[in-house]
């Protein structure tokens, strides 16, 4: 897997890590944070995720394949509890999960 061919799925994992730590900062914030306990939890795991796929594939990690598809299944996750909330952090983390989740996929298969 050479990481020139996967700077596109580099990039999602990074911008959704991104995406993930600024939602679980924001659902601290809300009225009822217990509520948003489940959704902080997947945003977490989804960004470190997202990272460890993000470095694997950048210097050519022969496990990044196998870490990209366990990437997808948890911003698969992820992106599915963000959307059963109605706050825009909540919504914009779901939009970068699912393109991170499709990239991954794509990875995967090369």
């Amino acid at each position: 897997m050479s990481h020139e061919q996967f700077s596109d799925c580099i990039e999602a994992c990074n911008d959704c890590a991104i995406a993930c730590e600024r939602c679980a900062t924001e659902c601290l914030s809300e009225t009822d944070v217990k509520l948003m306990a489940d959704c902080i939890r997947l945003d977490r795991d989804c960004a470190d995720i997202c990272r460890l796929a993000a470095a694997l594939m950048a210097r050519d990690s022969r496990f990044a394949k196998q870490v990209c598809a366990l990437c997808a299944t948890v911003c698969e996750a992820c992106g599915s509890e963000c959307e059963t909330h109605e706050s825009a952090h909540c919504k914009a983390c779901a939009a970068a999960c699912r393109r991170c989740a499709e990239a991954c996929r794509l990875a995967q298969a090369s």
